[in-house]
């Protein structure tokens, strides 16, 4: 077998964990392979875009943007991918960095494979196609200034729906504990075939998140009296200006991100314990604090 890791190196304990890995996969009978722009021993070296096609699956070591970046990439390949968590949430994630023995189960093949819908976004100009996007998360629509009210409709069926708000989120289940949370979207299981929208501060009292089935395809326009620009953020990058004659459409993606998970937690066990135990959280991190200070 053999392994592609991708670090953030940025992230706290990476590197020392990029070191450890190289001997412990090769232990366990899997060849690993590093982006050449990384130095380390016990890995075999190419350029990163050879990786994915080279790798029988991807491992991330960082937070939950590296696993949506490396995942979309992988998703083109058909690999699947494994999040070893190095950020604050990691939610995405399905180990933390002292549970890498873990490892051993991706030879022997002891491991489960989740798939995650994506959204397929293209802007059109006219009529002309101007970007075409991938989302993990999900796609924003919002101005460029805070606090300043835009009108946006989004037409299902031939029908339309009218928003006056800040911005609108339209998220998968896996985005929906995400900013579509954030600004008081529903949180939708993985498994579901579905995708919502959610209003960021709309000026309507009646104005309510959206779920929509996955066989369905929204249209976007939008404008602002006021003549600020409108922006189009694809899992939290800046992706186009949305100017009047833009339309934005967007429906479910062929391709899934396939999620490797080598511990038996379901979906709302991780809901617990990244979210509703915020406080058992902040005492963990506390009592490592003290720890250190101890050893020092």
């Amino acid at each position: 077998m053999k392994v592609a890791v991708l670090p953030n190196l940025d992230k706290y304990g990476t590197k020392e964990l990029v070191e450890k890995l190289g001997t412990y996969l090769r232990s366990c009978g899997i060849e690993p392979y590093l982006p050449d722009s990384i130095c380390s021993s016990g890995y075999t070296a190419l350029p990163e875009k050879d990786l994915f096609n080279v790798a029988d699956l991807i491992i991330t070591i960082g937070g939950d943007g590296t696993i949506i970046r490396y995942g979309k990439r992988a998703a083109e390949c058909d690999k699947p991918i494994l999040g070893i968590n190095a950020g604050r949430m990691g939610y995405l994630a399905d180990i933390e960095q002292d549970e890498y023995t873990l490892l051993k189960n991706l030879a022997s093949g002891d491991y489960t494979v989740e798939n995650r819908m994506m959204l397929d976004i293209e802007v059109f100009e006219s009529g002309n196609q101007t970007g075409s996007f991938t989302a993990l998360n999900d796609a924003v629509i919002t101005g460029g200034f805070i606090s300043r009210i835009i009108d946006i409709s989004a037409n299902v069926e031939g029908d339309n729906v009218s928003y006056r708000a800040d911005g609108l989120v339209i998220a998968t289940p896996t985005g929906s504990t995400a900013y579509s949370m954030s600004a008081g979207g529903p949180i939708i299981d993985p498994k579901m075939d579905c995708f919502c929208i959610t209003p960021i501060c709309s000026f309507a009292l009646a104005s309510k998140p959206i779920i929509l089935g996955g066989e369905q395809t929204v249209k976007f326009k939008a404008f602002s009296k006021k003549r600020i620009e409108i922006y189009l953020s694809v899992d939290g990058r800046r992706a186009a200006i949305i100017k009047p004659q833009t339309e934005v459409i967007i429906k479910k993606s062929e391709k899934t991100v396939k999620l490797i998970r080598l511990k038996d937690h379901s979906f709302y066990k991780t809901l617990s314990v990244k979210f509703f135990d915020q406080g058992g959280a902040v005492r963990e991190r506390k009592q490592i604090g003290k720890n250190t200070s101890n050893n020092q």
